[in-house]
């Protein structure tokens, strides 16, 4: 068995004290749900955009996969939670644009979308990844 690491970066915001940015064991690389915090400020961006939000998201999920040694093309699972059965089509939207073009294998991830409450009151978007690297 291989040991399990943490995964940080400060290009991402910092987690919560009870849990890691990220957690690599073996090839297998696992990304805490991400808000849309820009971790140069520590602030909530994008409040009320959901399109925007989900853009910070993924640019946060990332930088975590890259301080973990993967890419977005090595995510085999995506999982977006979402406040708002409305916001759907414009997440999509900006989901679409941001993975397709980070997958030049031309495999998109496999994803589940769950529409919940989130930590956050402004929070419209949650998304957290699973990698599997070579």
């Amino acid at each position: 068995m291989s040991d399990k690491t943490a995964v940080s970066t400060t290009d991402a915001p910092p987690p919560m004290p009870v849990f890691s940015q990220g957690v690599r064991k073996g090839n297998i690389l696992q990304v805490s749900g991400q808000g849309s915090v820009d971790p140069a400020t520590g602030d909530f961006v994008f409040a009320g955009d959901v399109k925007g939000q989900t853009t910070r998201v993924l640019q946060n999920i990332e930088a975590i996969l890259k301080a973990g040694g993967a890419s977005i093309d090595d995510v085999v699972m995506l999982r977006v939670y979402l406040t708002q059965r409305e916001d759907f089509a414009a997440m999509n939207e900006a989901y679409a644009d941001f993975v397709s073009t980070r997958t030049p294998s031309g495999v998109l991830p496999s994803r589940t979308t769950v529409f919940t409450g989130l930590p956050l009151p402004d929070m419209l978007v949650e998304i957290d990844a699973l990698a599997v690297l070579s």
